[in-house]
């Protein structure tokens, strides 16, 4: 049985094929839904809708937008409406990860990590949740990190965007609630992305083979499943919350770590 008790229009950022957005966009499409894929990358993500399209038989279409652009945004948004009908479920993937100390760290790369991990969630719920309280049906699902809710080293401004990304989510699912529109984070703990075996790949490069090796086996050891997250893990939890069944799920942080953290 389907977790979607109709055909829906979702719309998922950062979708682009190698990461979570494009393993949830497969998974809603596989639920029922139709899909627009946004990512800033209009060449990848247009490839990436015509594939997913021919793999599941769905409308897919790929729309190309800065996140970090309210005037992009809504632009893009105006396109889908106009394109696709209104979007019911809006799930934001799209985000840029970054390994410094803090004390190595600037406004400059402060404020990329903000506009796209913080400001990005707020301008595509900006644009979407009012066609959603007006239809009185919603679902707004926003990843963070779990990082946010511990912090972690060398990740301590993209913890802190995400960390604004938990509190906006609460405090807009209190606003959407009597619209029947609710809004939860899926928090993943590590999780094997494009993003993550760049940022590994360049470990490996500082660290060398050795002292590498050593460092995976020991952050392997501080997952009881004894494994890294793969997006499929990801995809599972952010279907149930955009679906039907969790209509009495909001304000909600879910974390979908292999134990790593059990806030």
């Amino acid at each position: 049985m389907k977790l979607l008790d109709k055909e829906r229009l979702a719309l998922v950022t950062g979708a682009v094929e190698g990461g979570i957005g494009y393993r949830v966009a497969e998974r809603l499409a596989a639920e029922g839904a139709r899909l627009a894929l946004v990512d800033i990358n209009a060449d990848a993500i247009e490839a990436s809708a015509r594939k997913l399209a021919a793999e599941t038989g769905c409308e897919v279409r790929g729309f190309a937008a800065d996140i970090a652009d309210p005037e992009s945004v809504a632009a893009m948004a105006a396109k889908v409406q106009a394109e696709m009908g209104s979007v019911e479920i809006l799930v934001n993937c799209a985000a840029i990860v970054s390994d410094k100390l803090f004390l190595e760290s600037d406004f400059a790369d402060w404020s990329r990590m903000t506009s796209i991990c913080l400001y990005g969630p707020m301008n595509l719920i900006k644009n979407f949740a009012p066609g959603m309280t007006e239809q009185g049906y919603g679902r707004i699902v926003c990843l963070a990190s779990d990082s946010a809710r511990l912090g972690q080293a060398r990740l301590s401004y993209y913890a802190a965007a995400k960390a604004g990304v938990i509190a906006l989510c609460k405090s807009v699912a209190a606003e959407l609630g009597p619209s029947s529109v609710t809004v939860n984070v899926v928090s993943p703990g590590a999780t094997n992305t494009s993003l993550r075996k760049a940022r590994e790949e360049s470990l490996l490069a500082q660290m060398g083979p050795e002292n590498y090796a050593k460092r995976e086996k020991k952050v392997i050891r501080m997952y009881p499943l004894r494994r890294i997250g793969d997006p499929d893990d990801i995809a599972s939890m952010v279907a149930y919350v955009a679906s039907d069944r969790a209509s009495w799920v909001t304000g909600q942080v879910v974390s979908v770590n292999g134990g790593f953290a059990m806030p």
